[in-house]
């Protein structure tokens, strides 16, 4: 068995370098909102770089862009790798575009080794990943899998009513080719962890099985507004305390199944909001999370008791599911390609589930798809804080590289080559 290849390290290093200058702020990270100016001079960078490693380029309905290294066989579905080039308004230097990057490497390096593969390979770069600027969230690889119909994706709009549509035709990446519709071979998506755990654990490589499924409420607590000098104690019924008592009714939720379960209430609403009326109503979110689906069951039955545990008490109470996101299983035999690259490399890792919602989930809709997580300093990630170290960016690289060489087909060389 051959040696496994590696990246030129200082090569990635340095792309990630020259892209971070788009949309570059005063506290060392990016605002490149999707569609922008900044989003177009990063795309312009790597449509040219794509161009130079003699990659074909096409831009889909939603301004997807695929980097295409051909293959020996043109019929064959490709295998695709990539991420998004968007960032938060204070977002940092490698989320997403650090996927996107490692995918350019890895045509780079397969150009300079000289190899062909069999199938074609696909570096993409996702439209709107972050929702920063157009919600929801993955808009494009959601069209792209189904999820949404392009005509809602093109309507969404922006604070200043700008909407999809326009602003893809405004810095011209409103494609020609249509989203979705061909098959992929295997898919994989390199990203930084977002949390502090493979750090913790000085791991390099974080082997991605699937991704927590999510549920999102909104509930709400009614009692009376009265006046705060003159109402007793004992005749209030305060809003807010039967918010505190849910707060921390969820929160105990979240422990209780753990270590994978995460619950917030991150956003809540006091009416009427003044100093010296006591709370009539207070209207807030919850969120969870947890990558088992009959758990997620258990904890909104869990959420359900504690609301009317509340409401027993004199307040009225109300709760609704408003969005159902559920877990995600990765392909088995494309997190074996992961696994069997880091045992080839040598490298230290874990397996994981993400937290957080990426392209490749709905990626893995249409196609089999895994992920690869490499550390990001204190675990810090959508802040301009954000960092990775060189070697963490190479050895994730080198994963991926490996991992997609074993689905696209690595062509033997001719005899006395």
């Amino acid at each position: 068995m051959s040696a496994p290849l590696t990246v030129n390290g200082a090569r990635l290093w340095q792309s990630l370098a020259e892209m971070a200058r788009f949309g570059a702020i005063a506290g060392g990270g990016v605002c490149r909102l999707a569609l922008s100016d900044e989003d177009r001079r990063a795309r312009d960078r790597l449509r040219t770089w794509a161009l130079a490693a003699g990659c074909a380029v096409r831009v889909d309905g939603m301004g997807n862009m695929f980097l295409r290294r051909e293959g020996t066989r043109p019929d064959l579905p490709p295998v695709v790798t990539g991420s998004h080039v968007d960032s938060q308004p204070t977002g940092g230097r490698f989320d997403g575009i650090y996927g996107v990057l490692a995918g350019l490497e890895i045509l780079r390096t397969l150009n300079d080794a000289g190899i062909q593969t069999e199938r074609a390979i696909e570096v993409v770069n996702w439209t709107n990943e972050e929702g920063a600027r157009f919600a929801p969230a993955m808009i494009a690889s959601g069209v792209f899998a189904g999820v949404f119909d392009l005509a809602f994706a093109h309507g969404r709009q922006d604070p200043d009513g700008v909407t999809l549509s326009d602003a893809l035709r405004a810095i011209g990446y409103a494609g020609p080719h249509p989203v979705g519709g061909f098959p992929i071979h295997a898919a994989f998506e390199l990203h930084i962890e977002q949390g502090p755990i493979l750090e913790a654990e000085h791991k390099s490589i974080g082997i991605v099985t699937g991704a927590q499924g999510q549920r999102w409420f909104t509930a709400q607590v009614t009692g009376f507004s009265a006046h705060a000098g003159t109402t007793p104690m004992d005749r209030r019924r305060d809003a807010l305390l039967g918010f505190a008592q849910l707060a921390q009714a969820v929160n105990a939720i979240g422990l209780r199944h753990g270590p994978d379960a995460r619950a917030t209430v991150g956003r809540a609403a006091v009416a009427p909001n003044s100093p010296n009326v006591v709370p009539g109503k207070v209207t807030f979110s919850v969120e969870f999370r947890h990558p088992r689906e009959e758990v997620l069951e258990q904890m909104e039955r869990e959420l359900h008791a504690a609301i009317a545990q509340v409401g027993a008490g004199g307040l009225q109470t109300a709760v609704e599911r408003i969005f159902d996101y559920p877990p995600v299983r990765f392909a088995a035999d494309c997190i074996a390609s992961v696994r069997q690259a880091v045992a080839a490399l040598g490298y230290s890792h874990r397996d994981m589930v993400s937290g957080a919602g990426h392209d490749a989930c709905y990626l893995n809709r249409v196609a089999p798809t895994a992920m690869i997580f490499i550390p990001c300093v204190d675990g810090i990630s959508h802040n301009e804080a954000e960092d990775i170290r060189p070697e963490w960016a190479s050895a994730g690289a080198d994963v991926l590289l490996n991992a997609v060489l074993a689905q696209a087909g690595r062509i033997p060389p001719a005899d006395g080559q």
